[in-house]
Formats: structure tokens, sequence, C-alpha cells
């Protein structure tokens, strides 16, 4: 397992991959360690996971540095990341027992209650893109749920992975209640089949969601799947036009555009289209990218050269089938997996670009004469994760998004975000099930009834 710098190319450092043999050991520790962790009280959970919001704040910058180097991030994105990991920490901590509490239902038994117990260790399958963050909106609600987790990271993030791993240490956690394991994509199947794992939570590519839920569903164990995306945002026209670009722009390019629910399709009234593709290709062309260490850099490389290269190839593949490239669209000469700020349009159904998900800074721009068609355009498609509406007309918004748009949570007149306060997930493609809020800390809970008479 190796950790490669994706802008200079230079090996950062070579890891040993576990054993199965060692795999079966940590996992068989991690379990003994649940079988204490789980009597502990939301009180005793709350202080550590206090902690460890303190320490995630106290080694920001060091751990921002892991980022930006293993994955490319530019510097205050890595910052601002582990604040955000701070920020989930504190709000279980603050409300993990008020979502937990038994629930009374008055029938003819003389007591009868939900009570949330915690169901073991849950194993999770992450992401480079965020490789913070994804893994803290697992671990934070998990360990205050009273379950243990264990991590299979992505392969090019290994340092992130032990990072994680030590930071729940060194908040004097108890040894063994969340482990990071040094394995490939290979072993994940025997994991998943160890009896001591009972779910599994995936963020990641909708095959690898479809494989790891098949792996789960033989074995009769659960699983949340937060997967691809290919976010669509209707800009109606009595939108505001320079605020909404700029909120499209700056959603599109977060994360060099690797962000499942990263805008991705632009639908546009005609009425109003030629003025916000003027001002949203020039938003575009204002960014910077290079070096992510460089304050003035906008965005920085993705993650690996192959991924840059498959994009490139979606573009030029669209390109070639008829799309018209407006910004962008090249591999630039020199180092780093870099790619520019890309513009599409007359994207047709058939093209990459129309149904495949693009990882990366490239914005596809459609327009339409009717509310109708823009509704047809943006549901045309396998994804349901995020999607946005821009309008002067709050209720026309709302009714768009509660009743038209096909995805997981809509957005009026803003761009999608997590929030730890909201469930956070999609439908179709998108994956299934729920994190955050007090939907995602039941996700992986035994929601138990009892009847007293």
């Amino acid at each position: 397992m190796q950790s490669v710098n994706p802008f200079t190319g230079e090996v950062i450092k070579n890891y040993k991959e576990y054993t199965s043999d060692e795999v079966s050991s940590i996992i068989s520790q991690v379990d003994k360690a649940f079988q204490q962790w789980k009597l502990t009280d939301f009180e005793q959970r709350a202080k550590l996971l206090k902690n460890l919001q303190a320490l995630l704040i106290e080694r920001k910058n060091e751990l921002a540095g892991i980022m930006v180097a293993e994955m490319g991030k530019v510097q205050r994105e890595a910052i601002g990341e582990i604040e955000k990991c701070a920020t989930v920490c504190s709000f279980y901590a603050d409300n993990a027992a008020l979502f937990l509490k038994n629930e009374v239902i008055q029938t003819e038994a003389s007591e009868s209650y939900i009570t949330y117990q915690p169901i073991g260790t849950v194993l999770a399958v992450m992401p480079w893109n965020f490789p913070f963050w994804q893994v803290f909106r697992f671990l934070a609600p998990a360990l205050m749920a009273g379950n243990t987790g264990v991590l299979k990271h992505a392969a090019n993030v290994p340092g992130c992975a032990l990072a994680i791993e030590q930071l729940v240490l060194d908040a004097g956690f108890p040894e063994n209640v969340f482990r990071t394991l040094m394995i490939g994509s290979a072993e994940v199947k025997a994991v998943i089949e160890n009896p001591l794992i009972k779910a599994v939570t995936l963020t990641g590519s909708t095959p690898a969601g479809k494989s790891v839920a098949s792996i789960a569903g033989s074995v009769l164990k659960k699983s949340v799947l937060e997967l691809g995306g290919s976010d669509p945002y209707l800009i109606l026209e009595d939108a505001d036009i320079e605020k909404s670009a700029r909120l499209c722009v700056t959603s599109r390019l977060i994360n060099a555009g690797q962000s499942c629910i990263g805008a991705k399709r632009f639908i546009i009234a005609d009425k109003i289209y030629d003025a916000f593709e003027t001002e949203f290709v020039r938003l575009m062309g204002h960014a910077t990218y290079g070096d992510p260490l460089d304050p003035a850099t906008n965005i920085g490389t993705l993650a690996r050269p192959d991924l840059r290269n498959e994009l490139h190839q979606q573009v030029e593949n669209s390109h070639k089938m008829g799309a018209t490239v407006l910004l962008g669209g090249f591999i630039p000469e020199g180092t780093g997996a870099l790619y520019p700020p890309t513009v599409l349009t007359n994207v047709l159904p058939g093209m990459p670009a129309y149904h495949e998900e693009l990882f990366g800074p490239v914005a596809v721009l459609f327009r339409f004469k009717s509310e109708e068609e823009a509704i047809r355009i943006a549901n045309d498609t396998v994804f349901g994760l995020g999607a946005a509406v821009f309008t002067s007309d709050v209720k026309k918004g709302k009714l768009l998004a509660e009743k038209g748009l096909e995805a997981g949570c809509v957005y009026v007149n803003d761009f999608v975000k997590s929030d730890p306060r909201l469930p956070f997930g999609g439908i179709k493609e998108s994956g299934y099930g729920r994190e955050l809020s007090t939907v995602g800390i039941r996700e992986f809970m035994n929601i138990k009834t009892i009847v007293v008479n």
C-alpha cells in the first residue's frame, strides 16, 4: 500500500498491508472492546468525544497537511474539513442521549416502550475525496451510540486512516473501540462475512456500493450506502443571475469538483440562459488551479492521474459526439493530476457527460423552455443524491423541491451541503439509508420493543 502525492508524483510512504490473520485478530479485539463499551453511559462517551473534538482543532493544520499531501485538496479546504469533523463530534456529544432515549408507546399493556441498543462492530468503507469528514460522520454517531467500528479506507489515503485511529486513542477512548484495517478492496468481502461484523456502511461509487450491498445481503447484514451523484441545479427565469451563478460555480469547484453532492448539471431557463452562461463561464474561468499549498490556488490537483485521465476521456468523448466545450477541456502541461475548470453545452442523451458522473471540475449547461422540461432533464439520471432550485418565488421553489426533483436532499437558493443536524443520503443509484441527524445515529441500532404486564 503506497501513499503518493498527486501533485508532485512523489512517494510519501509505503505501508504494509495486514494479513488475513491480523485482520481477524483486530476484529476480535474490537468485538471484545464492544462488550465493555456498550455498557458505558452517554456522559462518559460524550466526554471522550469532546476530547476528540478538541484534538481535531488543536491539530487541524497537521491533519490538513496529510490530506493535502495524499489527495491534493487545497489547504484552506482541508482545514475546513477538519473543523467540520470537530463540529459533528460536538453535535453528537450534545445530542446522542436525546436522540436515543427510550420512547414510551401507549398500549393496553402496563408499560410499552422502544429502546435503542447498539448492535456491535460496524465496518466503514470510506473514500478518498473527504478522507476525514466521511469517516467522522460515521465515527461520531457510531461511538456515541455504543457501537464500535473498523475502517477500510481508500488505498491512496493510508496516512489519513492511521491518523484517525491515533486521534481516537489520544482522545482517551478505550483501546480497540475504533481500528483501521490496512487492506485492499479484495479483502472487504471476508471482513463483511466475519460473524463479528454486524453491519457495513459505504461511501463511494455506485459499482462499489452494489458489490458491498450484495455481500452484506448474502449474510443478512444491514448496509447503508452513500454513492455517486449527478446533482441537477434548476435556475428559473426569476433567479438572481449573479448570485445563483456564483453559488453554482462554488458548488461545482469545491474539492476540485470531486464531491458526490457537487453541482454537476445546470438547467437554465431559456429567458436568462445567455446571461447566466456568460456569468457562469466568467466565474469558472477566473478560478485558478495548481499547487494545493499555494494560497492563491482555488482548485488543487485531482486525487490520482488515472482519475484525471478518465474525466478527460469523458469530456473528449462527449465533444466528439457533438458537445460544445466553452471552457477548459484539456490536460495541462507540467506536474500534477491537474484539470482546468471546464464547461460543456449541447450535451445530449447518449453522451458520457449526459449520463455519467463527472468527478472533477466539469460543468454541463442545459437550456429549458418549461418547468416540465426542466424537471424531466433533472430527473433523467440514475442518480438521486442532491439537487437545488434557484428562484425568487420561494413557494414555487419549495414545490419543485418537494414534488418535482428526485433526490435525497434539495436546497432552494443555495448549494447542497451536508449538515450534522439534517439527514443525508440519496435514492435510486445514489444509495439508501441516511447518515447524520437523529435518523443517522439510529441506522445501526437494535430498535427494541419492550412490553411489560
